[in-house]
Order: C-alpha cells, then structure tokens, then sequence
C-alpha cells in the first residue's frame, strides 16, 4: 500500500483526492471561467459519466502523476493541485495548482498551496526541476508563482495560446526555502480572521 499524503500549509491542507471531491471538482470542470484559466475547455459530459470516470481515477492511479485536493484548515474543499508529468531520469515534473472556490481567491491559498506542494516534491522526492505553463495573460498566476520561486524562462505557444514557461530546481528552493516557509507561515496570523 502506498502511503497517503496529507500535508499541512499556513491555511490549507493537501490531501489524497476521495470520491466525496468529486461534485465540487465537476462544478470546476464545467465553470468557462475556471476552464479558461486552466487553458482548458470547459467539460461537457454529465456528472454521472464523470463520477464514473473520476472513481476510475482514484482506483488506478497514475505512476506518473500525484493530483492532491487542497482543503481550508477547518475542513472546506476549495481547489486542487498537482504534480505530473514525472520524468525519472530527467528528476523533472509538472506542477499545477486550481484554487476553484473563489470566495478564496487573493487571499494567499495559491501561494500556500503551492510552497507547501514544492517543499513536499523536494523533502520526498529525487526531482530536481520543478516546472510549469501558465497563460500570459494570467498576472495573478504568474505573480503567485513568481513569489513562490519559479522564475520565467521562455514563451511557449500551444494550441494558439501563449503560455510563459517557468521553473525551479532544487538547488534554488533550498536557497529560498526558509524564506518562503516563513512567509507562508506569515499568513496564518495573517488570515485568523478569516
């Protein structure tokens, strides 16, 4: 059996995906705006089919990919994330993070979900570069990231959409691993209000 992840943040927990997910991760899937963000398509097959679909998923999953569900500490489920793509013999992986809730947008979840995600993949993991697309259009995700540590490397273009290529290996985040830590800690005195 493998082992279940469930990992704590300033302000949110990242845990194995469960069936119970599957409504709200629908409602995402189906939203244009979500799907847009996500350089996606918005989903068109009934919840029925994608409840069939997404109990496939959580039965197999894929070697190659770790999609996690990003819960608010008192238990509310408002996004999800992952890392995929994992490339052994490069040490590389994708990561993507979808805060769906957006009664939890600007409010730092992004950049907890995603320090706390890069911290896991390099204290558990042999990968050594951690990357990423993100629209070019998208500031609000590329400041995220930016913060988070990924730096710009290139533009990509896909599917006549333009994407900005970013990074991170593992030589930098331990450079910047305290720092962003404590920042991300910094946002649970931050956020007590909320």
């Amino acid at each position: 059996m493998r082992d279940r992840i469930h990992l704590q943040g300033a302000r949110v927990v990242l845990r194995e995906k469960t069936v119970r997910d599957a409504w709200n991760e629908f409602l995402w899937r189906t939203d244009p705006e979500l799907a847009q963000l996500d350089a996606a398509l918005p989903l068109t097959m009934g919840y029925d089919e994608f409840l069939n679909l997404y109990k496939e998923q959580l039965r197999y999953p894929l070697a190659w990919a770790k999609p996690l569900s990003v819960d608010t500490l008192d238990g509310a489920y408002i996004g999800n994330c992952m890392y995929y793509d994992v490339d052994v013999v490069r040490k590389a992986a994708e990561v993507g993070v979808l805060i769906g809730n957006r009664d939890y947008w600007n409010g730092g979840y992004g950049f907890d979900v995603v320090v706390t995600l890069i911290d896991h993949i390099f204290e558990t993991t042999g990968l050594n570069r951690l990357y990423l697309h993100t629209l070019k259009w998208n500031k609000r995700a590329r400041r995220c990231f930016e913060k988070c540590g990924f730096q710009p490397v290139r533009m990509v273009r896909r599917s006549q959409r333009e994407f900005v290529y970013m990074e991170l290996l593992r030589e930098e985040w331990e450079t910047l691993r305290e720092e962003k830590l404590a920042a991300r800690d910094a946002l649970a005195k931050a956020g007590a209000g909320r």
